[in-house]
């Protein structure tokens, strides 16, 4: 594989890690916006002793985990394949 395979695949390693990390900021700086400007709104109880606050900061660390979890899963099927191919070990 030539240098140019080798930057298209990091290429695609930079969409693929730059569309979750952007994914993942929308998500947590989303939850500190409505922390700031939307307490009343977080405050609402959803059943008793647990608030949509609490449920939404609950999802935001799930959140971290789902997108770690797609990132590790793509770098194992696409990424380390196509590293393996170029060196000659697929």
């Amino acid at each position: 594989m030539s240098l140019p395979d080798f930057r298209q695949v990091d290429a695609s390693r930079r969409r693929v890690a730059g569309a979750l990390t952007i994914a993942m900021m929308v998500i947590y700086f989303g939850f500190i916006l409505l922390v700031a400007y939307a307490k009343p709104f977080l405050s609402q109880l959803i059943v008793p002793g647990m608030s949509l606050g609490i449920l939404l900061g609950a999802l935001v660390i799930v959140a971290a985990w789902v997108l770690i979890w797609i990132y590790v899963r793509w770098a194992n099927t696409h990424y380390d394949t196509a590293i393996d191919a170029a060196r000659g070990r697929a």
